[in-house]
């Protein structure tokens, strides 16, 4: 497959571990320029819990990440054409982890026009494993 110049990929990005370096990694695979949308606060707190690290400390550790080239805070929830067409974006990219229902309310347009790639999850590294571990771990 010929690479896509700009490709995308939103992400929380919350606790920054290996599965998220992963995920970067593969969709920079994809394209010569990899665009990081971080949610904000707010947008991860509608549907499931707040971020242990701000919005800025979340920016500010993904754009350190050398795979991502650009980031931009406070991304959409609902990725659209228009969107794509505004960053000159070619490609989405996420994880293989989402439910189909998920794809269709976050990417539904994105997908439909063929312009959504998923890519392998990494199992057995999470965020929500990692909160598990910090508050099960005796001290």
């Amino acid at each position: 497959m010929t690479a896509a110049a700009r490709v995308y990929v939103d992400m929380v990005g919350d606790l920054f571990h290996p599965g998220h370096v992963a995920l970067l990694q593969a969709a920079r695979q994809h394209g010569d320029h990899l665009i990081v949308g971080v949610l904000s606060d707010e947008t991860v707190a509608s549907y499931k819990r707040r971020p242990i690290m701000t919005l800025a400390e979340r920016v500010a550790v993904i754009a350190a990440c050398r795979y991502a080239d650009e980031v931009l805070p406070a991304a959409p929830y609902r990725v659209t054409l228009d969107f794509l067409d505004e960053h000159d974006i070619a490609l989405v990219v996420h994880g293989d982890d989402i439910t189909p229902e998920a794809v269709a309310e976050v990417y539904g347009p994105v997908a439909a026009a063929g312009r959504l790639r998923l890519v392998r999850y990494t199992p057995g590294v999470s965020t929500t494993g990692l909160i598990s571990r910090v508050r099960t771990r005796p001290s």
